[in-house]
């Protein structure tokens, strides 16, 4: 009998350390180039007919630079988040795009440029982080230009995106929205 309530306890402390150990690693950070951005082998035309299969609501680059502290506080504070990656991963193709960059890319219309071509003289980005959204025929139906202020605001344009609301109102409009409901709820 005591070595039966040994082996329960032993099997129940076994139990409690792997689900405690499940759910810290459900919340650890993962790198954005490996769990959220997905790879991309340069032509975007390419990217819309794969979005299009996977049933995707759209496409997003996350136009950066290296030196870029407000890129890399997305990349270490809400781009790293599971949720996050999940979350966006499956509603959406996800790019990221080097403004400086030289290779060579195919745009949405099947021309050939360079990253840092299509980003200053297509895109226009002048400053970085720029978030942009594209439907699945190559147009850009909304930017966000600089990082989101949290993780929850980052969720707001995944939601304003895919379901939508960008066809009748501004980004600032749905999330002032989304803080008066979250209050008053």
């Amino acid at each position: 009998m005591v070595m039966m309530r040994y082996s329960v306890s032993w099997v129940v402390t076994v139990f409690l350390l792997v689900f405690s150990l499940s759910a810290a690693s459900a919340d650890a950070p993962r790198d954005p180039y490996k769990f959220f951005f997905n790879e991309s082998f340069g032509d975007y035309s390419e990217e819309l007919e794969t979005a299009k299969e996977e049933g995707k609501k759209a496409i997003m680059i996350f136009f950066e630079m290296d030196e870029c502290p407000f890129c890399h506080r997305m990349k270490t504070t809400i781009l790293n988040k599971p949720a996050v990656q999940d979350y966006f991963r499956e509603r959406f193709l996800l790019f990221a795009h080097d403004i400086e960059g030289d290779l060579e890319l195919v745009d949405f219309e099947g021309n050939e440029t360079t990253q840092k071509d299509y980003a200053v003289k297509v895109q226009r980005v002048r400053a970085t982080p720029v978030i942009a959204f594209f439907d699945l025929q190559g147009k850009r139906i909304t930017r966000y230009i600089g990082a989101t202020a949290s993780a929850e605001e980052f969720m707001w344009l995944a939601d304003y995106v895919a379901d939508g609301h960008y066809k009748e109102t501004s980004f600032t409009r749905y999330k002032r929205a989304q803080k008066k409901n979250k209050k008053a709820s």
